[in-house]
């Protein structure tokens, strides 16, 4: 698998982007391959010039702004992704200013949505208490996929209600667990894993049918299954719970700063983006219970 696959594996399977959103990044991706293929260069070569001049190559092929500020992000996307995991060792295109878009707020889901979904696992067999410990500590933690899937057993501490989270860049964090999600995890270690791991040496926390990790697709596939048996229409990903588990929180007064560490995000401008989210609720509360409130005539 080369780069670029690898990359929109990580776009279909950890981001959970639709097909077609796909299909324009690989048009994208394959534009720019052919270009610098012509131009004698390879991925790895790639510097911020490079770049400027196939923009401007662009530009001469007339474009629309559109298109062009689509390239743009899906190259900057691409060597962000090469850069975390260690691919590359420097990002030339860290300071490659993106054009100014409108911003599309993550699509989150209900309480009674989240409650729906978390209720399907119900069975006593080992895999369905996989899954239900992998449910709640995917919503009690706002883990990414691939810090859920990549957890092996010494990360959790369950008498101190915590685990040890490796997230992007490498980068550690320690993330508090709930009671529902502790209680999960214990069950599922006491009476499920036992069952399933083929060999005592195997260090991940959830493993599949053969005993090995279970991987990003895998738990992709799970989670599919259950959005189904919930009866849930909307288009949720794992990052679709990563987005509730950070609203919920601001919605019911988590600082700011606190749900920045939770995600583990470097910069708060990127933990922002929520606060747009829970302006509604936040002018429904400030209605319902301040007194100077501006109420429709048949409250009076």
């Amino acid at each position: 698998m080369n780069y670029q696959e690898r990359f929109l594996n990580y776009l279909a399977v950890e981001r959970g982007l639709a097909k077609n959103t796909l299909s324009s990044y690989q048009i994208d991706l394959t534009d720019f391959n052919n270009y610098i293929i012509e131009k004698n260069l390879i991925i790895m070569e790639i510097q911020y010039d490079h770049v400027l001049m196939y923009l401007h190559f662009l530009r001469r092929k007339k474009i629309s702004s559109a298109t062009l500020a689509r390239r743009v992000s899906t190259l900057k996307s691409f060597y962000k992704f090469l850069f975390l995991e260690g691919v590359i060792k420097e990002n030339p295109l860290g300071n490659l200013e993106s054009p100014k878009q409108a911003k599309k707020l993550p699509e989150t889901i209900t309480y009674e949505e989240i409650d729906r979904l978390l209720a399907q696992p119900g069975g006593s067999k080992p895999a369905d208490l996989r899954d239900k410990a992998m449910l709640e500590t995917l919503y009690a933690t706002g883990m990414r996929v691939s810090e859920l899937t990549g957890l092996n057993l010494q990360d959790i501490n369950l008498t101190h209600g915590y685990l040890h989270c490796l997230g992007k860049g490498s980068k550690e964090r320690i993330v508090p667990l709930g009671q529902t999600a502790m209680t999960a995890i214990h069950v599922y270690l006491t009476k499920g894993r036992a069952k399933i791991v083929k060999k005592l040496s195997e260090k991940a926390l959830f493993v599949n049918q053969q005993g090995k990790r279970l991987t990003r697709q895998g738990f992709w596939k799970i989670l599919k299954r259950y959005v189904k048996e919930a009866k849930i229409k909307k288009h949720l990903t794992p990052h679709t719970i990563r987005h509730s588990f950070a609203t919920h929180l601001l919605e019911n007064g988590a600082d700011l700063r606190a749900v920045q560490e939770l995600l583990g995000h470097v910069e708060i401008t990127t933990t922002q983006i929520y606060t747009h989210l829970t302006e509604k609720h936040i002018k429904t509360v400030y209605n319902a219970a301040h007194p100077r409130a501006v109420r429709k005539p048949e409250e009076e």
